[in-house]
């Protein structure tokens, strides 16, 4: 596993997922605000709240990335688009399932659109993370 390339490979997917959430809205997409619900677990100002967030959101998606290229080095999947699509995939579930529950533990729980849209935009986002993070870390192994 190559350490670097997982970080590099978080930050590249995190940032891709960040610009579809930015312009979800303007494609007709519910607003995700992904980091300003991160933020609120430190705190109930808003504008500290996205501050807070920013970097909330990239370390999970080092996270993430890390424990991907973990499950490739053990023989899971490889890293190609279609790992990453299916990991992508996957994750997206996972977060949909959780998205409820981890809301609930939030000082200022937000209001979370729901819906085919927002299914969909959740998934886009995933998927684009996951396709990013697969071939950035292709690229260091």
């Amino acid at each position: 596993m190559n350490i670097i390339g997982s970080i590099i490979a978080g930050l590249l997917g995190t940032l891709a997922m960040t610009l579809l959430m930015i312009m979800a809205p303007r494609m007709g997409m519910p607003k995700m605000d992904i980091i300003g619900m991160l933020g609120t677990m430190f705190t109930a100002s808003e504008g500290a709240a996205r501050v807070l967030g920013t970097p909330a959101h990239f370390m999970m998606g080092v996270i993430f990335a890390i424990i991907y290229s973990l499950l490739w080095s053990l023989g899971i999947g490889s890293p190609t688009w279609l790992w990453g699509l299916i990991f992508g995939a996957v994750h997206g579930v996972v977060v949909m399932v959780m998205m409820p529950v981890v809301t609930k533990m939030l000082p200022r729980p937000p209001q979370i659109e729901s819906g085919p849209l927002m299914v969909v935009g959740l998934l886009m986002g995933h998927l684009a993370f996951g396709l990013v993070v697969a071939l950035t870390y292709a690229a260091f192994v």
